[in-house]
C-alpha cells in the first residue's frame, strides 16, 4: 500500500473552492432569464434569482478573499472599511444589484473563482495557520485560512440557496446537483 504525501492547507483550500465553484456553475446554467425576477412567494427580504446570482458570483467569495489575503477590499481610497455600518456589510435585499442575464452572472462567477484561486495561491502557506485577522464586519480573531474556509463557506451556503430557489421554481433537481456526486 503507498501512502499519499502530505496535502498543504492551501491544496485544500483550493480544491474545496474549485468544487464549490464547479457546482454552482451548473446550478447557475439551470436558471433562464424569465426567472431573474423570481423570488420565494412568502416571507420577506428574499433576494431575487438575479440578486442571488449577482450576491454569489460577485460577492460570494474573491472580493474577501483578496480582502484577507492581500488587504484589498476593493473599495475606493477615501473609503474606510472599519467606518461602514452593518447595512454595507448585510444590506436588504431591496438595495441589492442584480444581474442582467445569466451569461453575465457566469462571466462574474468565473473572475470571482480567478480571483479567488489567484489569491490563495498568493497567500502564504506558512500564514494560513499563524496570521491572527478579525473580519471587518466583526466577530473574533480567526487564522488566515479559518476566515478564507469560511468565505468559501459564504459561497456554499448561497449554493444551497440557489439549489432551494430552483427546486421551488419547479427544477427537476436531486442532492446530487447540489453535492456534486
Amino acid at each position: 500500500m503507498k501512502m499519499k504525501s502530505s496535502i498543504t492547507l492551501k491544496e485544500v483550500l483550493l480544491a474545496e473552492a474549485e468544487t464549490t465553484y464547479a457546482i454552482t456553475r451548473k446550478l447557475f446554467q439551470q436558471v433562464t432569464k424569465d426567472k431573474l425576477s423570481w423570488k420565494p412567494p412568502s416571507g420577506k427580504n428574499w433576494m431575487t434569482m438575479g440578486q442571488l446570482l449577482m450576491h454569489c458570483a460577485n460577492y460570494g467569495c474573491g472580493k474577501a478573499v483578496q480582502g484577507f489575503v492581500k488587504g484589498d477590499w476593493g473599495l475606493p481610497p477615501d473609503v474606510n472599511l472599519e467606518d461602514q455600518g452593518a447595512e454595507q456589510h448585510v444590506p436588504l435585499a431591496e438595495i441589492l444589484a442584480s444581474v442582467e442575464s445569466v451569461a453575465q452572472a457566469l462571466d462574474l462567477l468565473a473572475q470571482d473563482q480567478l480571483l479567488t484561486m489567484q489569491c490563495i495561491n498568493d497567500a502564504q502557506e506558512s500564514a494560513l495557520l499563524t496570521q491572527k485577522l478579525t473580519a471587518p464586519w466583526g466577530g473574533p480573531d480567526l487564522s488566515l485560512f479559518q476566515h478564507l474556509l469560511l468565505m468559501i463557506a459564504h459561497l456554499n451556503q448561497h449554493k444551497g440557496q440557489l439549489f432551494y430557489y430552483l427546486k421551488l421554481m419547479g427544477k427537476d433537481l436531486n442532492t446530487s446537483d447540489l453535492w456534486g456526486s
